[in-house]
């Protein structure tokens, strides 16, 4: 059988001129590993975690490390610390030193046996300043319950504001369950769990009423896993244990602070610059390297010249510095310590503004001359008033027919009276009621304040009136509405019409330092923390600092009682700039909370005072401005504050007029960026007075021929979703003829929308005042006790 061939009419296919991509890569090209090496490989990432573990837990509380700080907050009235710190003081258990830190009751617990040391605080949760500072530093949180009810409201308040903060390791522990029925211990437990639950899911409850009980509890402080916050971890922070200050000789209100503890967090280097929790940054001079006065396992030496004496020893290196007074381990270079400079010095002469001049101011004058003269085929006869109403679209006029009555519409709000009714049944039960003489209804009104009764009705009625009319303002009629909202302008869109962020900056703006791109900072900043190695203190180390240019009133916070806590600053962070935060609303306050009414914030490791703005938290470049904090939405903070380097959590505070603070709202920290704008609206409202098809004379928006001649560029709008612009002013008292895309309602509204930006006022203050002591709630201890027997 012959074998086929091509012919000529064969079809040829046009050759691949390119490089043909390999399909298929070989295991050893794409290193690909195999199941063996994958298990393998997987095994030896588990083994590195667990050791990372480990070791994280071993240095924790041991010879080398820092002590392991366990801050103890009771949740209830009723709960005892001193019989609770008697149970952890066991003598069985380890060497107890008690020391004189403030007026608070703290101890150092010394525990050979378990190769750990724990150093106890503790904090009322009314002391909120106390306790927020204390968690920020604490290793561990241990959270006393009440065997009944968990915790009070005080309690609950305070956990608000921890959670809020960021919860470091925590444990529970029940103190007082043992001295219930034992009937009734069991239904306590299972109520308990139900109650904690809610906040603390998952997790166990100890008990704290016998010496067996605190060994326990020890225990599962000591094993358990340690939770990370990340503000905290890529800093060096510092709990002081001692402080004494030497004032200078030029002034005795100023000087040095020196001040011992364990260095936690990072490497401390003495260049760097100290944050002081509630009183400031400050430079370092040195860096001392005391012994240390609590040593997990002090050796014995006896002397040469009589074996009968003898000292405790850290180590055998210590023996020698025994004849010094201090080991130096570093002192601040001049040229490479970090400046204190916060705001950056202005140049008046460097903001430099060009103006028009007279002969373009006229050129555009004779534009808008030219532009505003059309020219239209109209009846012979016709008047230019008349003209205008003729339409420039064919088959639509306005006639007679189309003419509307003026319809206006007024609301009267009517206060309804009380129900006779309800009145009746209240007197019915007050003569069942014996009321004694210190709730009467004078000694009541007395502990009114009616200047702020009247200022919070006031900021009600405002917020009421910003939710149905949000926006809107009333034009004003003694002021041009020109010269009112000459700093408004029109945007045909607010999403996509360009608005220059360098344009029209404040004063303040020339202060603030900005960062050409401030996420590669951070980046490059926190890359270096892990990869570059630092000189200085280490982690673990007991040091003195000698911290300079520091006020007296901090030494005299600590003597009082007050918690001395420091923070190392990152690059940058002593600068001023723009910070952007993002928070909701606290369920538990729902007064009004204004835009530039004066906060407390507490952002991160800092604490101050500043008046914010409120804006949308939406991902476009321009944000409209919020004046009231709203319950339903996340919002922006925007705020003058020194840089802050994310992540960071965020609470606002509010100060109450009897020296309480009150929390508002939580959040974290969005960036540093002065660019973000956030766009104020004003919206002015007219009402239809004749309507003619697609054309009407709206009233009340102006009430000069001027302002209609101003704002005639700007786009109109209405409530039922009509489009329109101004044609021409009609009269003197502001009315105007206006064309919409559609025929009017005669109950519709005309709007007009105005913008411009707004910035945060300059009223950082890094001083907060301390807060009165939170109690259970005012509105209890205002409510009389009722006899209904």
């Amino acid at each position: 059988m012959a074998a086929h061939r091509s012919g000529p009419l064969k079809q040829q296919n046009k050759a691949h001129k390119g490089r043909l991509a390999l399909k298929t890569l070989s295991k050893k090209v794409r290193k690909e590993l195999s199941r063996v090496d994958q298990r393998h490989r997987a095994s030896q990432l588990r083994k590195q975690k667990k050791e990372a573990v480990l070791a994280e837990k071993r240095q924790l509380g041991s010879k080398d490390g820092p002590p392991h700080q366990v801050l103890v907050v009771p949740l209830h009235d009723r709960i005892s610390l001193p019989e609770a710190f008697q149970r952890l003081q066991d003598r069985d258990t380890g060497t107890v030193h008690l020391t004189n830190w403030g007026s608070a009751h703290s101890f150092m617990l010394l525990c050979p046996r378990l190769k750990h040391r724990w150093f106890f605080t503790s904090a009322r949760p009314g002391d909120l300043h106390t306790v927020l500072d204390l968690a920020k530093v604490a290793d561990t949180i241990l959270f006393l319950l009440d065997p009944l009810e968990g915790w009070d409201s005080t309690g609950d308040y305070c956990l608000s504001c921890l959670f809020a903060q960021g919860l470091p390791t925590y444990t529970l522990a029940i103190q007082g369950i043992s001295g219930l029925p034992p009937k009734k211990q069991i239904d306590a437990r299972k109520k308990l769990s139900k109650v904690v639950e809610k906040r603390f899911p998952d997790d166990k409850l100890l008990q704290l009423d016998t010496q067996q009980e605190a060994g326990m509890l020890l225990r599962q402080l000591a094993n358990q896993k340690q939770r990370h916050l990340a503000f905290r971890d890529r800093r060096a922070y510092f709990f002081a244990s001692a402080a004494d200050f030497v004032p200078n000789e030029e002034n005795n209100l100023v000087g040095t602070l020196k001040i011992s503890g364990y260095v936690r967090g990072q490497t401390l280097n003495v260049n760097s610059l100290l944050h002081i929790i509630g009183h400031g940054d400050f430079q370092m001079k040195q860096i001392d390297a005391p012994m240390d006065p609590f040593p997990l396992n002090p050796r014995v030496v006896k002397s040469q010249k009589d074996p009968s004496m003898a000292m405790e020893i850290c180590d055998m290196d210590a023996v020698a510095d025994m004849e010094e007074d201090l080991k130096v381990l570093m002192k601040a270079d001049p040229d490479r310590q970090e400046s204190l400079q916060t705001e950056v010095i202005p140049d008046p002469m460097e903001g430099e503004q060009t103006w028009p001049t007279e002969e373009e101011l006229n050129e555009a004058n004779d534009f808008l001359k030219k532009s505003s003269k059309v020219v239209k085929k109209v009846p012979k006869g016709t008047s230019s008033y008349q003209a205008e109403w003729i339409l420039d679209e064919d088959g639509e006029s306005g006639g007679e027919g189309d003419e509307y009555d003026d319809i206006e519409h007024e609301d009267f709000m009517e206060e309804e009276s009380q129900d006779e009714s309800s009145e009746e049944e209240e007197e019915e039960e007050c003569e069942t009621m014996t009321i004694g003489e210190s709730v009467r209804d004078d000694l009541y009104d007395e502990k009114v304040d009616e200047e702020a009764e009247e200022k919070m009705l006031e900021k009600y009625k405002q917020e009421r009136l910003e939710e149905m009319f949000p926006d809107e303002v009333d034009t004003p009629r003694d002021v041009a509405a020109r010269i009112r909202f000459q700093k408004y302008r029109g945007l045909k869109s607010f999403r996509t019409s360009p608005w220059d962020p360098k344009e029209n900056l404040p004063q303040d703006y020339a202060r603030i330092f900005q960062f050409q791109n401030f996420t590669n900072t951070r980046k490059r900043v926190f890359k270096e923390i892990e990869e570059k190695e630092v000189e200085g203190a280490e982690v673990g180390w007991y040091v003195t600092l000698h911290v300079s240019a520091v006020p007296v009133s901090v030494v005299e916070y600590f003597r009082q009682g007050g918690p001395l806590i420091a923070f190392s600053l990152l690059p940058h962070e002593q600068k001023m700039s723009v910070l952007n935060m993002v928070v909701s609303r606290h369920p538990g306050n729902t007064e009004p909370v204004k835009a530039k009414e004066e906060l407390i914030f507490h952002c991160g490791f800092r604490r101050f005072r500043a008046s914010p703005l409120f804006s949308q938290h939406t991902a476009a470049d321009k944000h409209k401005f919020q004046r009231f904090l709203t319950a339903d939405m996340a919002l922006v903070v925007t705020v003058y504050a020194p840089i802050t380097f994310p992540p960071a959590s965020v609470l606002l505070f509010k100060q109450n007029s009897n020296g309480m603070h009150s929390l508002i709202a939580t959040g974290h920290l969005l960036s540093v960026n002065p660019d973000r704008m956030v766009i104020k609206r004003v919206v002015l409202s007219g009402h239809p007075f004749k309507i003619f098809t697609k054309m009407a004379v709206v009233r009340y928006m102006f009430f000069n021929r001027e302002d209609v001649m101003w704002f005639k560029p700007v786009e109109l709008r209405t409530k039922w979703g009509r489009r329109g612009h101004i044609k021409e002013p009609l009269g003197t008292h502001g009315h105007m003829k206006c064309s919409f895309d559609g025929k009017l309602k005669s109950q519709d509204t005309v709007l007009m929308n105005l913008y411009k930006r707004v910035f945060p006022k300059w009223t950082y203050d890094p001083y907060v005042p301390e807060p009165v002591p939170w109690v259970k709630s005012e509105i209890s201890s205002m409510v009389p006790e009722v006899d209904t027997a």
